[in-house]
């Protein structure tokens, strides 16, 4: 366990102008825009005309909103930053791709992809030679349940001997217990702190920050105030999904078509596996998966072991291994999205045998079902796949973190650190 350091912040700040918000924007901008256009003029003036201009805004543009995309999915300290680079530059130089698909507006293509690699490779040197090295140092106020930040030790905890301003800002944030009987001098000091523009963070949402993770102790409200998430979100997240869906469907077509018959060639069994699940609002469904397992799987008379699979379960297939690590296994629940059953994004559907099992051993756990199920979900990126009961447990403070949090900025990161996972295998079983 790390202890709080009492010593005094040496430091300002580490980084120097490079790690100022302002200046990793302009050189982005400069670089994916300026540097394109320039070339482009020095190399073939002649063939600089509409659409070289229209992509050295299109550049500054995507800059932009991939700017703020990471802005947005970076509110705490524990979002690694190299994680959304590339996803965040991908998705905003795509959006504006969209614009001119549909506008038909001429652009310069190779400016503009110039721009993209010189956009990733910009922050990734921002990230190597700033952020990476850089340990957040963060001022605590020991006073009430700060000491629950002890054990997290991804930041350097510096302790508050006193309210000073002037220590506070060799910081990097400042965090409190606001629940706490703060004295009228600490609280004094978080005012300004605040004014003065530094970042004071209150201890319970940055520890779920740093862990991702809600404690389930009681049934605490969400960012919004209500036990229910956003409304809005919800309903406007179901259109998406089954948009998507549509439109994933034929895209994925050759990839379940070779799944298929990859299964069907493997020992000649059915090619999918049928499971009554527990989904939005505690209602049971069938979900869709390709099947992994040997067909005599399923044989034996402990429903509740036949629902768990195991390290290394012998009934898992050559082929089924492979389409579980790599998660082609979940794709035919875009049937189960496409009927209003599933969302893209979400807590994963348990199996009904030990849904009822964990209700009855775990405190809260059907509050889980506030959302719909997802095909992939934080927990999943988090932590992967789990059985015993102190595990799912933990899974479920991930899964209360989701809800929490409900937000299209926390999905957008899911879908980053999903694609993470497809590549390594994380969490396959």
């Amino acid at each position: 366990m790390m202890m709080l350091e009492t010593s005094p912040v040496k430091r300002v700040r580490r980084g120097g102008w490079l790690a100022r918000r302002r200046v990793q924007l302009i050189g982005a901008i400069l670089l994916a825009a300026l540097v394109p256009f320039a070339v482009r003029l020095f190399f073939t003036p002649s063939s600089l005309w509409i659409s070289s201009t229209n992509a050295f805004y299109a550049n500054v543009v995507a800059v932009v909103i991939a700017f703020w995309l990471r802005l947005s999915v970076e509110p705490y300290p524990g979002i690694r930053s190299s994680l959304v680079i590339a996803p965040t530059c991908a998705v905003a130089h795509a959006v504006v791709l969209a614009f001119f698909f549909f506008t038909r507006l001429p652009y310069d293509r190779t400016a503009f992809v110039l721009g993209f690699l010189l956009h990733v490779a910009w922050f990734y040197v921002v990230y190597f030679l700033v952020q990476r090295r850089h340990m957040l140092q963060i001022g605590v106020v020991p006073v009430g349940s700060y000491r629950q930040l002890e054990r997290m030790d991804q930041v350097g905890w510096i302790r508050l001997d006193g309210p000073d301003l002037e220590v506070a800002r060799r910081c990097d944030a400042i965090v409190a217990d606001f629940n706490a009987d703060l004295s009228p001098e600490w609280e004094r000091f978080l005012a300004d702190a605040a004014l003065a523009g530094l970042i004071v963070y209150q201890v319970k949402p940055l520890a779920e920050s740093l862990t991702g993770r809600v404690e389930v102790d009681h049934l605490s409200e969400n960012s919004f105030g209500s036990l229910v998430p956003a409304r809005g979100y919800f309903y406007f997240k179901t259109v998406i999904d089954f948009v998507a869906a549509a439109i994933a469907l034929p895209v994925l077509l050759p990839i379940l078509l070779v799944a298929a018959a990859a299964i069907k060639f493997d020992d000649g069994g059915p090619v999918f596996f049928r499971q009554r699940r527990i989904g939005h609002r505690g209602r049971a469904f069938p979900v869709l998966k390709f099947r992994t397992m040997r067909v005599d799987a399923g044989s034996g008379s402990d429903a509740r072991k036949l629902a768990m699979t195991g390290d290394f379960d012998p009934r898992i297939t050559k082929v089924g291994a492979f389409l579980r690590k790599s998660r082609i296994d979940e794709l035919p629940q875009i049937w189960n999205i496409l009927v209003g059953q599933m969302s893209w994004i979400g807590p994963r559907p348990e199996a009904e045998v030990l849904s009822h099992w964990y209700v009855g051993d775990i405190p809260f756990y059907r509050y889980r079902h506030v959302v719909k199920p997802g095909i992939t979900g934080w927990a999943q990126t988090n932590q992967g796949h789990v059985t015993s009961v102190d595990a799912i447990n933990r899974k479920l403070q991930y899964d209360f973190y989701y809800i929490k949090y409900f937000s299209p900025f926390l999905d957008l990161l899911i879908v980053f650190k999903t694609l993470r996972t497809m590549l390594t295998g994380f969490g396959a079983r």
